[in-house]
């Protein structure tokens, strides 16, 4: 730049000189001399027209650079409200997914999924995982995935718990999404669909009478519950899942019946023989359920009537249910009617409870009316030996697209599959904007790596308002909102004039893990407002069970001594919002209809 400037004074002898006013005017010089030589007169050029010419051409190239960085803006703008990729559902695939993307700086906006299932996957209600690479004496299933999702998250990827309640595919891409608990639109470059399959179900006609009632597909989340201890219980199904809750159920229950309809089991051998093996399993084979039998109607134990209003005093249930439970079960189940698939003759088998794994059916409801491609089974089509679709920048990863292997470590690798395909695809359109990571890794990587660990291991109870320890007579206090035990739940129960939220739990419960972060962040909105409590039901079985807990994770509010609202299961903040607002509205309205006596 200064060669172009000083140019003019060498150049042009013959003729007037050049004036580079481009480059003067980045300079900002406002006066120059003009020389011509082979004469003696030397013309000097008034410095006010020479400095309009400058403002003249300093405009002209503002003007210029300033449309084209307009332009830079405006498309860093538009690109920055559209997410690189978005991934729909978790688990081993949505969550390795989330690992790759994130560790190539495409920021990846997860969310979990509720309404489909258990945020996590079907790992989230397994027990022991022994055939996933690196856990040389195995891992849970919940603590497989919880350690997936912590390691997402540290390479930067936002995770949501939250559904994906509808997608436009035929306006893409960028593709348009919408969540049930979040405002506006969400676009995306890319999506990768990794919401699984559910449980299914056998469809019989006493089927949806005994749901939850004695019925369940989720022996992990239900298999703790008081209804079931010491009593009889059938699992369906002959594949791993089927061998594996029928020996995890034996810790509860007094027998286990393992009810195949086929002539073998499809199980791995090691389970085959582990589940043969086992003095408390009794397997059937050849062998189809018909019907349910019980008191469908029968009303599960509830806390509503009180004894005596002494502090600490026994419901009437909880006092007659100790004793009951020596003689008569809890469950409105008290047998199934089974046949024998070879002969067509009926058999009665005495049992508590059921519980179901007989296979899954893909979640794919959420894309049958869109141009996505599905097989006649649900499955999502993918090119051979890929996850991409029909759709550019659409992939499918995990069981959602799986109907043949639909292992956790099959789905992780779809998940990776889908990540590095998402990257491909960004970078060939060369659309979407890289994010680099804030932390390098280097020398420190162990104490890092350590340090991680430590979090991640106390991340469940830091996301759970709850206290780790039970209330006690020397530290309860009322005014405080949350509280954890059966002390409390007495205390609370009889002198609370707040709305009574109860979570009920249990240690090897996936969902319950799942729950304890939403739940916490609802329970902190409405500090002061409500009590909230935490009960294992393992710690404290005669208050689960005269509480007509079947399963976990359940929420119950009472309010001044009487049951209000049971829910089952993994809600949205949203659902949990509602239920807190509703409770407390009805504890202020009565409240006021007191004080008015």
């Amino acid at each position: 730049e200064m060669a172009c400037y000083v140019a003019p004074l060498w150049t042009g002898w013959r003729g007037e000189v050049p004036r580079c006013a481009l480059v003067r005017a980045r300079l900002g010089v406002v006066r120059t001399q003009h020389v011509r030589r082979g004469g003696s007169r030397v013309r000097m050029q008034s410095a006010r027209e020479e400095e309009e010419e400058e403002e003249d051409v300093a405009r002209a190239v503002e003007k210029k650079n300033g449309g084209k960085e307009k332009k830079e803006r405006e498309k860093e703008q538009k690109e920055e409200s559209v997410e690189n990729v978005v991934i729909i559902g978790s688990g081993p695939a949505g969550y390795t997914a989330a690992i790759y993307a994130a560790r190539a700086n495409m920021r990846p906006l997860l969310f979990e999924g509720v309404a489909a299932g258990i945020p996590g996957g079907q790992l989230m209600t397994t027990t022991e995982v022994e055939n996933f690479p690196g856990f040389a004496d195995g891992i849970t299933g919940p603590e497989l995935m919880m350690q997936m999702r912590a390691q997402a998250a540290r390479w930067g990827a936002q995770i949501i718990t939250d559904d994906i309640t509808s997608v436009d595919f035929a306006g893409g891409p960028p593709y348009t999404l919408k969540a049930s608990d979040r405002d506006g639109d969400i676009k995306a470059h890319a999506v990768i669909v990794a919401t699984g399959a559910s449980a299914k179900r056998l469809g019989i006609e006493t089927e949806e009478a005994f749901w939850s009632r004695g019925v369940s597909a989720c022996a992990i989340c239900d298999g703790a519950a008081p209804m079931f201890r010491d009593r009889v219980l059938a699992v369906i199904g002959g594949g791993d899942s089927a061998c594996e809750e029928a020996v995890y159920l034996t810790k509860y229950a007094s027998k286990v019946h393992l009810l195949v309809r086929g002539t073998q089991l499809r199980a791995s051998k090691a389970l085959q023989d582990r589940v043969l093996q086992h003095p408390g399993v009794t397997v059937h084979f050849d062998v189809s359920v018909k019907e349910f039998i019980g008191d469908a109607g029968a009303r599960m134990p509830s806390r509503r009537k009180v004894r005596s209003t002494g502090s600490e005093s026994e419901t009437d249930d909880e006092s007659e249910s100790r004793s009951r439970a020596q003689t008569s079960s809890a469950s409105p189940l008290s047998a199934v009617r089974l046949v024998k698939n070879s002969t067509g003759t009926f058999e009665h088998l005495e049992c508590s409870g059921v519980f179901y794994a007989i296979g899954h059916t893909p979640n794919t409801s959420l894309f049958r009316s869109s141009p996505l491609e599905l097989d006649v089974a649900g499955y999502i089509k993918v090119q051979p030996g890929t996850v991409a679709t029909n759709l550019p920048g659409v992939f499918a990863a995990g069981d959602v697209q799986d109907h043949e292997w639909r292992q956790a470590i099959t789905a992780a690798g779809t998940g990776c599959m889908a990540a590095l395909s998402a990257e491909r695809y960004l970078s060939k359109n060369k659309i979407g904007i890289e994010y680099h990571q804030e932390v390098v890794l280097g020398e420190d990587d162990a104490s890092r790596r350590a340090a991680t660990k430590e979090r991640s291991s106390q991340s469940s109870s830091d996301d759970d308002e709850a206290p780790r320890e039970s209330d006690t007579r020397d530290n309860f206090d009322i005014e405080k909102t949350s509280h954890r035990g059966s002390f409390a739940l007495r205390k609370l129960y009889h002198e609370s004039h707040r709305p009574v939220v109860v979570k009920y739990i249990s240690k090897s419960c996936g969902p319950c893990r799942q729950l304890s972060p939403i739940i916490s962040a609802v329970v902190r909105e409405f500090d002061g407002d409500i009590h909230y409590v935490e009960i294992d039901i393992e710690e404290d079985p005669d208050i689960a069970e005269s509480a007509g807990v079947s399963g976990t994770p359940t929420i119950q509010i009472f309010l001044n001594k009487g049951l209000i609202e049971t829910r089952n299961g993994v809600l949205m903040k949203s659902r949990l919002r509602a239920m807190f607002n509703s409770a407390v509205a009805q504890a202020k309205k009565e409240l006021l209809e007191t004080a008015s006596y």
